[in-house]
């Protein structure tokens, strides 16, 4: 583990290895009213103890109308700044910086009034959603919304934000030529409402806050994601999360016999073309595979994210040589439903107790 356990900095923050636990949205959580409960407080902590390098924290909406689901974790209102803070508490008592993300659903949120950079309807998890065009003043609002999120933030003491700006989300639709249809501004410049939303938070943060982005790769095609990644790193993102885009309208390729997943892939062409850090996702389960990523692809960090579900302790069990468990992929994930009924988790449990783990 020659790379996987090496300190580098980001911006201003040393990050002690080059794990970072990405955004999973807890569902059944909290409630309508988007506030942090003790659960909530309680797992990044755990998180924040098993060893990985960066935290963050999963989905938290900036919009009411903008939530992926009723129950989400929300950042659109002052009031919610103190349970924020708390899990801010959690983590940097165990010695790991945090970022929160910040996200609008856009045309696949929950709420029935969706709304969309053109009209567009799409079948999502089985729901038909309709969304209908946003107007210009709309999207200055939605771009506001950003930007105080990131205040609240700041506020709660998060050492940045990263924007989501891919799994089908709204800025995500923007990036998307094949949803963003508009003939004004913000359709000639897609990029328009990152540019806003950043200039922005620079304007009310302090230069050492972080503020990087999930960009999709297939945006839709890999020459969009990495002509984004470009653009981004020359306006002054600190990093690029990269992952899927817009799922309905992407096309996903890889080389024959690439031994990682798409997105993968597509880290490693966006980490050709910048120099910013760029951070790779999917499918990575073992310290193996950690270390053959980053190998592979020149990037800064690994997300583990089933991984760390399964086993809070995973980076600390990797580094000490020991098998952390691994996601068993259940067509119906119980992590979700419950997570003392994971499979993974159960079958980790019991190896440890028997001494069957042995060495990763």
């Amino acid at each position: 583990m020659e790379q996987l356990f090496t300190s580098w900095n980001l911006k201003n923050h040393e990050i002690k290895n080059r794990v970072c636990v990405p955004p999973m949205v807890c569902f059944g959580w909290s409630d309508d009213s988007g506030k942090v409960t003790e659960r909530n407080i309680e797992h990044y902590r755990a998180i924040a103890k098993g060893g990985a390098g960066l935290v963050i924290q999963e989905a938290t909406c900036i919009d009411r109308n903008g939530r992926l689901s009723m129950d989400q974790l929300g950042i659109w209102e002052d009031e919610q700044i103190p349970g924020l803070k708390k899990i801010v508490e959690a983590v940097h008592g165990e010695g790991v910086p945090i970022l929160v993300q910040i996200h609008h659903a856009g045309v696949i949120a929950a709420p029935e009034d969706r709304v969309c950079p053109s009209e567009y309807t799409c079948v999502h998890k089985g729901i038909e959603k309709h969304g209908r065009e946003l107007s210009v003043s709309e999207i200055h609002t939605i771009e506001e919304e950003f930007i105080q999120a990131a205040r609240r933030a700041y506020e709660a003491g998060y050492d940045g934000v990263e924007l989501h700006g891919c799994h089908s989300y709204l800025i995500s639709q923007f990036l998307n030529r094949r949803v963003n249809r508009r003939t004004d501004e913000y359709g000639t410049d897609p990029m328009r409402i990152v540019k806003n939303i950043l200039e922005g938070i620079r304007r009310i943060t302090p230069e050492s806050f972080i503020v990087g982005i999930r960009l999709g790769a297939f945006e839709p095609e890999i020459s969009d994601g990495i002509a984004h990644a470009k653009w981004l790193e020359a306006h002054g993102i600190d990093f690029i999360n990269v992952s899927y885009g817009f799922e309905f309208e992407d096309h996903r390729e890889k080389p024959e016999g690439y031994p990682f997943a798409e997105a993968v892939y597509g880290a490693k062409r966006i980490k050709e073309a910048v120099s910013v850090p760029v951070f790779a996702v999917y499918g990575i389960q073992t310290g193996e595979q950690a270390e053959a990523v980053l190998s592979d692809t020149g990037v800064e960090m690994v997300n583990i994210g089933r991984g760390i579900l399964v086993n809070y302790n995973w980076a600390n069990d990797v580094k000490a040589g020991r098998d952390p468990g691994r996601c068993l992929y259940c067509p119906t994930c119980m992590w979700r439903v419950d997570p003392s009924k994971c499979a993974g988790r159960l079958l980790h449990e019991r190896k440890s107790q028997t001494g069957e783990a042995g060495q990763e």
